[in-house]
């Protein structure tokens, strides 16, 4: 159970290139107000939670963002926390784990989503090594254990087949071995979403928290939501189904309503 609920809705908060990427547009102001915009239209919808993710600022670096990018994200995620006040997460691409973890403790965040916890896999920036050592590590050096680490298992945008021998569900026990709080399920891509057998595979394998972290429609909300403990959402309520769109809050409200009990 997250956040109190028996599926938590997560909303995430896709930025417009940070300070340093290729497409920053100058005005660190136009990035905050379009980030509070959504969030507030994520709150207002009846979501339980939020994300931030530097979603825009492709091509990723590899394990690792610049001072700016940290900067920046400090900066956005206090002010959301500040004039949202829903429970609030990051994640920085790509697999800037340590980058995020501090950003969190700066601010008393409650989550981050890690990628390349266990196992090595080729993402699109190149080979990322696993983390966890040096993440729960660092969070135990900062004595920031209320900081949830919520980890991509087979994660989407990379291939697998350095580990093609390790199945989803043994992925999933050893990131509960290396302590992580919840494993992450996704599709192939953004938008695209996880199968039920591989949603019901990491259910059986471990007692932490599932979370579906991609591809939930009102196809698929109430199925998900039966086995899921959170759902982070963030193409589907776009306009027109594009990440890259900004909220339309029609589609925000024809998703919630196919949610049981909401």
């Amino acid at each position: 159970m997250i956040y109190g609920k028996s599926c938590a809705l997560i909303g995430a908060v896709h930025l417009q290139p940070l300070p340093g990427a290729a497409g920053y547009g100058g005005s660190m102001e136009a990035i905050l107000e379009d980030a509070l915009s959504e969030a507030l239209l994520y709150k207002k919808a009846g979501f339980d939670g939020l994300i931030v993710e530097n979603t825009h600022d492709t091509p990723y670096l590899k394990g690792r963002v610049e001072p700016e990018t940290v900067a920046a994200m400090t900066v956005i995620a206090g002010a959301l926390k500040d004039e949202v006040g829903l429970p609030l997460g990051l994640q920085i691409l790509a697999g800037a784990n340590l980058e995020a973890l501090a950003v969190a403790v700066s601010l008393g965040l409650d989550f981050i989503r890690a990628e390349g916890f266990v196992f090595a896999h080729v993402g699109d920036e190149g080979i990322h090594e696993a983390c966890a050592p040096q993440l729960i590590r660092r969070r135990f050096e900062l004595q920031a254990q209320s900081i949830k680490v919520y980890v991509d298992i087979k994660k989407k945008h990379a291939s697998h087949a350095l580990t093609e021998d390790v199945d989803l569900a043994e992925t999933a026990r050893a990131a509960d071995f290396f302590r992580a709080d919840g494993v992450v399920v996704t599709g192939v891509r953004t938008g695209s979403a996880p199968s039920m057998e591989e949603l019901q595979e990491a259910r059986a394998a471990v007692e932490l928290p599932v979370l579906v972290g991609s591809g939930v429609s009102p196809e698929n909300i109430a199925a998900f939501s039966s086995l899921a403990d959170a759902l982070i959402i963030g193409s589907y309520v776009k306009r027109d189904g594009r990440w890259q769109n900004k909220i339309d809050p029609k589609r925000c409200d024809q998703l919630l309503s196919c949610l049981p009990g909401r």
